[in-house]
Parts: structure tokens; sequence; C-alpha cells
């Protein structure tokens, strides 16, 4: 069975926040459940998240409370102060660029209408109170305990993704290039989830590269990291190149089965060596590409397209011989300098 868990604790995290929150909200004799609102959102994947919408949910948070004191004086507890103070709040939130403050904003303002019956003011700087509460507490809970770190992830992300982008260019090729058939529903929508798992994965590097001005790797994560970067970036390129090849038209019978068969050997080389990436051989890799450089250059002599009438001037040999290159240099990129 596969372990439940959750990466930085996040729930553990906005629990202890929640705790702290109404015990601090409640030993002042305030309502805690402004206070807790603003908490559990400002429990951010980065603590630089949390800084940085916490500036925006404050004063977000003030302009809601403003309109729900204003429409509690002017209606009393009617249908329309609710209305009035959401709209409002909606409105000018939008219109001062405070998007991500918003739903606390909104929120605040409607559970206001029915806890507000006098004091107008006071409520409106209690209110200001407990939201600070609310976003001071849990900005500090996600800097002090269990900071977040996606390092680890982001590491075996790689690793699956290398491994998975081998067997898809396997199928790729076999399908496409040596049976010269579509590629069905189901494995399209198999490498759509591998090119998912790469952005999810390159979502991650951003968070931990914001998590890093407040909580710096030491000298030998940071270069680990810094080289992950790069091995992303090149995945995102070779899965261009791989894409390409999946929308490249099937090719016609110009290929001998040699040629067929040099391309199949180079294939096989290359996920073989995307599979085990330890057992990377440089020379080994390069004469493979030699191989089906020749072939390129000989489709190249042979010419474009049969009809200038086409979509493209280069014949499906010529495109697909291209793209197989393109991935082959960006493998070796990534495989030159890799760690386990």
């Amino acid at each position: 069975m596969k372990r439940f868990r959750f990466i930085g604790g996040r729930i553990g995290k906005t629990g202890l926040a929640v705790f702290l929150t109404s015990f601090i909200c409640m030993s002042l004799g305030w309502p805690p459940v402004f206070a807790v609102i603003t908490a559990i959102v400002t429990i951010e994947p980065t603590v630089s998240d949390s800084i940085r919408k916490g500036i925006i949910r404050f004063p977000a948070s003030a302009i809601g409370s403003a309109y729900a004191v204003l429409f509690i004086y002017l209606f009393k507890d009617s249908p329309i102060t609710y209305t009035a103070a959401a709209v409002l709040t909606i409105i000018t939130c939008f219109k001062l660029k405070l998007r991500d403050g918003l739903l606390v904003a909104t929120l605040t303002s409607v559970a206001m209408v029915e806890v507000i019956h006098s004091h107008f003011f006071i409520s409106f700087l209690i209110r200001l109170g407990t939201t600070s509460i609310g976003l001071v507490v849990s900005t500090l809970v996600n800097f002090l305990v269990l900071p977040p770190n996606y390092t680890n992830k982001i590491h075996s992300n790689i690793k699956e993704l290398v491994s998975e982008t081998a067997s898809a260019i396997e199928c790729v090729v076999e399908e496409l290039i040596l049976k010269k058939n579509d590629l069905d529903a189901r494995k399209r929508s198999s490498f759509a989830k591998v090119r998912e798992k790469l952005h999810k994965t390159e979502l991650l590097s951003k968070f931990q590269q914001e998590e890093s001005k407040y909580h710096p790797l030491d000298k030998g994560g940071k270069d680990l990291f810094e080289a992950e970067l790069k091995q992303l970036s090149t995945l995102r390129l070779i899965h261009y190149h791989l894409g390409n090849l999946m929308n490249t038209p099937l090719p016609g019978g110009r290929w001998s089965e040699t040629e067929l068969n040099t391309i199949r050997n180079a294939v096989k080389a290359l996920t073989e060596e995307l599979k085990q990436p330890t057992n990377f051989q440089i020379r080994e890799h390069r004469n493979q590409i030699k191989q089906v450089m020749k072939q390129f250059w000989k489709a190249s002599e042979q010419g474009g397209s049969d009809s200038l009438e086409e979509d493209t001037y280069f014949s499906s040999e010529i495109i697909i011989l291209y793209e197989l290159l393109s991935i082959f240099s960006l493998t070796e990129s990534l495989l030159k300098e890799w760690e386990v």
C-alpha cells in the first residue's frame, strides 16, 4: 500500500498554526474565527509565498472588514448587507490587484455581518488584529517548523522522468517509424502524464529556488540542485523534440531494411542509456550518432518532399532523423555529468 505522505508536512503545520492562532486570540478575548481563516490560507508551499501573499492579504482583509462595518451600520443584519459587502470587496480587491487576498477578504466581510451589532470601529480594529495574528503565526510556523524542502522529491522525479522518457522514445519510434502506425489514445495519454510530471517537477524546482532565499542549501546541496535544474531544462527540450516526432507525418517507403535496422539499433542503445544513466559511454553514444548522421545526410542529398504542394519542404524521413539527432545530442548533455 502506498505510504500516505505530504511534502513539507503542510497539514501538520496548518493544524499547529490554527491551534496557536486560536489560543492567542482566545487569550486576548478576541473571536478566533477570522484569524483562523487567515492562518489556514497563509500556509503556502514556500515561506516566500507566505510573506508575499500575507502582505497582500492584510490590506484586502482590512477592505473587507471596512465594507462589513459600513453596510452593517447602514442596513443592519439584512440580505443587502451580505450582498453589498461581498460584491464591493471583490470589486475593490480586483481593482487594487489584491487577488491573492480576495478569498480571505470576502470570507471576513460576510462573516463579520452576523457578529457585529455595536462598537463598529472597535470591531473593525479587532478584525485587523485577528487577521494580523493569523498572518504572523502562520508565516512563523511555515518558517520555523519543518521548512519546505523539495530537493529529495525533485531528485527522485528526475530519475523517474529519465526512465519514462526512454520508454516514450522507444514506443514512438517503434510505432510511428518502424511499424508506421499512428499512436492510439492510450499511448498519447501516457505521454501526456509524463509531460505533466515534468511540469510538476519544474514547479517544485521553482518552489525550492524561492525557499532557498530563507533556508539556503549547503554547497553540496546547492551544486546538486543547480545540476538538476539543467537536467530539467534538457528533459524539457527532449520532450519538445519527442513531441515533434509524434506529430510528424508517417514516413513513406524510402527506407531500406538496413536503414530501419540502423534506426532501431541506435534508438535501442539510446533508451538503454537513459534507463541506466550510470553506464553511459560517450564513445559508444557518439558512434550511434555517426550512424544516424550518415543516414541523415543521405536523405538530405535525395531531396525534400516529393511535391511542393505539401505542408513542408522536407520529407518525413529528414524530419524524423533531425529530431532523433537532436534527442541524441540532448541525451549526451543530460548524461555526461549524471549523478546518482
